[in-house]
């Protein structure tokens, strides 16, 4: 018999799913918020690929890629490149997955705010249990995340 896998912490984030009525950029969790700075934000995604899934958004509530002003597209990308760095120094990533999902057909789970995923790679990080099982295992809860990873995000 298999053994189960227990993650009691799931249930919050998996229950809370649905709950869309504010925008996680414009409202977000303080929790999960990583950096602020002038025109963007940084805070942990909620339903992470792998731990230390950072999404980068503008302040502003803007849905069209291309409406991002010269300054807000600048400030997204200086602040994944920082967040880049702290993943880097907290989690020795082997590399990098960097996106934006435009449109649910494309994967967008939240359409109407765009926002940059930052998703940190190991070797060997495509287990089974994603292929297998549908369930993504995290070593780390996502607050103590967010606690490593604030004081590289300095200002």
């Amino acid at each position: 018999m298999p053994k189960p896998l227990w993650a009691p912490w799931r249930l919050e984030y998996v229950s809370s799913a649905d709950d869309l009525d504010r925008c996680i950029f414009c409202e977000p969790e303080e929790e999960l918020l990583v950096a602020r700075g002038p025109t963007a934000l940084v805070v942990l995604n909620k339903f992470p690929y792998s731990s230390g899934h950072l999404l980068v958004a503008p302040s502003r509530h803007v849905s069209d890629f291309g409406a991002l002003t010269d300054g807000e597209t600048l400030e997204i990308q200086r602040l994944a490149a920082r967040g880049m760095d702290a993943l880097r120094a907290e989690y020795a990533p082997h590399g990098f997955n960097l996106g934006w999902n435009i449109g649910r057909v494309a994967g967008a789970g939240i359409e109407d705010h765009v926002h940059l995923h930052v998703v940190p790679r190991w070797n060997g990080d495509t287990s089974f249990m994603p292929v297998l099982g549908d369930v993504k295992v995290l070593p780390e809860h996502l607050l103590e995340t967010a606690r490593r990873l604030r004081p590289h995000f300095p200002g």
